[in-house]
């Protein structure tokens, strides 16, 4: 009788994860996102192995991590300081590995040098810089504004400052500042779920254990880990009994990446709430609105890149951009442009308005439903939109809702977790470690690694199945106990021989009737 569904212990699922993620660090010492000058030929031996490895072990890591969901909502579940030691082994083999999936981060250097050395990065791209960190940046980016705040450039300024003009160092300093990120992401999971009636457990697998944040936030070192660390932490603030502080830190989120300013709202109702008196609401949004602007006066000042990062955020998207607006738009334009009509050119802005306005109508609904009682499931919902309807999206842009729904979510809403998880595992496989597009042949040699993992999974799990056939075999039809032993007949003890018949009497002697023939009579006896 074949096992459908086998017993799985967290410790198999960290062993099995931990395997996954070195065979992809290890394929993308060959496959990644290298310095120019380090890069293999693409279809060398060496990078088709990469390539290869790296896919293996990616299916390893998603097998792992979709077998440790399910434990984590059994009844033998792991604790979440025990999910938090887990993703502390599998992040490990990925702080050696080269970047990983993009090329954010040589950018993210150059824009760095760029204010050191005095440059408007408002105005200029990393091409005004020259030098080896601009041959490093993709080179749809080296002549595009930076949109990032002057928190992170902050951060990447000193960070630049400290690596030089080592591409190296510069990449690992990048990646320690995400990793200071992700630990304070996780750090406030398990907070932000008991104070909002949800699992820590589930909020820790689903928001910090999620292929998205190993691949993208660790392997690649994307600002996204700052903004969604201080955006974590200012929420757990606003919780509390510090609602100033949640809003210097929402705040400061919101100068790392604009996206995090819609969990302002959010602060200035949970502060509402603690207060008494006429016009409580109106009181909290003053007040946390002059935190805000405090706030961000203050991060200006000290990194020194002006206000330019406001004209910014409008910084164009890549032509090749696969968002759903974009997407819409380029069909809408092509179908256009096949019947010979004028306006196809217009497709894509008209897309990408309908997209913002869609956005809008979606945060709207969210916050009707959910700001009395559940306002940052609300933020979690409307970062999501943002990132799924807006003009440009990346896998890791949706770690921006994933993350809050993950901690926030009522403990019923199970669909709106499952349909998390499936999109993370999705758009874990999309992006080539590279973070190029891939071509035919790429295409096919990373097939191929995906099939041999799921080759090792198949084989590892119809082992485990037939052990547990015969286990429960065993358990139905237990061995026949042994019989004890019989003891050893009595000997019985032998018999007393019969008596011996009576041995017959001598024949009594004869009598002679003449004495003088007697033998008895002596001689001369005349008696």
């Amino acid at each position: 009788m074949p096992v459908h569904r086998l017993p799985v212990s967290p410790s198999h699922c960290q062993w099995l994860g931990l395997t996954g993620s070195a065979a992809l660090a290890a394929g993308g010492t060959a496959a990644g996102a290298l310095p120019v000058r380090d890069a293999p030929a693409p279809h060398s031996v060496t990078a088709v192995l990469g390539l290869a490895a790296a896919y293996f072990g990616l299916v390893l890591l998603l097998a792992a991590w979709a077998l440790l969901g399910r434990t984590a909502r059994g009844p033998a579940a792991p604790s979440p300081r025990a999910l938090l030691l887990t993703l502390a082994l599998w992040a490990a083999p990925l702080l050696l590995a080269p970047p990983l999936f993009s090329r954010d981060v040589y950018s993210y250097l150059a824009q760095g040098a760029m204010v050191d050395a005095r440059i408007d990065v408002y105005a200029h791209g990393p091409s005004r810089l020259g030098g080896p960190l601009t041959a490093e940046v993709a080179p749809i980016w080296r002549h595009t504004p930076t949109p990032y705040g002057p928190v992170f450039l902050g951060c990447a300024s000193a960070v630049a400052g400290f690596a030089r003009s080592e591409v190296a160092a510069g990449v690992l300093g990048m990646r320690l500042v995400a990793l200071l990120g992700v630990a304070l992401m996780v750090l406030c999971l398990p907070a932000l779920a008991r104070h909002c009636g949800a699992d820590p457990r589930t909020a820790v697998w689903l928001g910090g254990l999620n292929p998205l944040v190993l691949l993208h936030l660790v392997g690649g070192a994307h600002n996204d880990a700052v903004m969604l660390g201080l955006l974590g932490a200012g929420l757990v603030a606003a919780l509390g009994r510090w609602p100033v502080v949640g809003a210097v830190l929402v705040t400061l989120a919101a100068l790392v990446k604009a996206p995090a300013v819609l969990a302002l709202p959010a602060v200035a109702l949970l502060r509402a709430r603690r207060r008494s008196g006429r016009s409580p609401r109106l009181r909290a949004v003053l007040a946390t609105g002059g935190a805000a602007a405090a706030t961000t006066v203050a991060a200006t000042a000290l990194a020194g890149t002006g206000y330019g990062w406001t004209a910014a955020l409008d910084t164009p998207v890549s032509p090749g951009n696969w968002s759903l607006t974009s997407t819409l738009g380029r069909l809408t334009g092509a179908a256009l442009r096949s019947v010979g009509s004028g306006p196809a050119e217009f497709a894509v802005p008209a897309w990408h308005l309908a997209g913002l306005a869609a956005t809008v109508l979606t945060v709207l609904v969210c916050w009707r439903r959910h700001h009395l009682r559940r306002p940052v499931y609300a933020v979690g919902l409307s970062l999501g939109a943002v990132a799924v309807l807006g003009p440009a999206i990346r896998p890791w842009y949706v770690l921006w809702g994933v993350f809050l729904i993950a901690a926030t979510a009522p403990r019923g809403s199970v669909r709106a977790r499952r349909v998390a998880a499936l999109v993370s595992g999705f758009l874990a496989l999309v992006v080539m470690p590279s973070g190029f597009a891939p071509d035919h042949n790429q295409l096919l040699i990373a097939v191929g690694g995906s099939t041999l993992g799921v080759l090792a999974l198949w084989c590892a799990y119809r082992l485990a199945a037939r052990a547990a056939d015969r286990a429960l075999r065993t358990e139905a039809h237990p061995p026949a106990a042994p019989r004890p032993k019989e003891p050893p007949p009595k000997v019985p003890y032998p018999k007393e021989p019969p008596p011996l018949a009576a041995a017959p009497l001598p024949d009594p002697p004869p009598q002679f009737d003449d004495p003088a023939r007697d033998p008895h009579r002596p001689l001369g006896s005349t008696a």
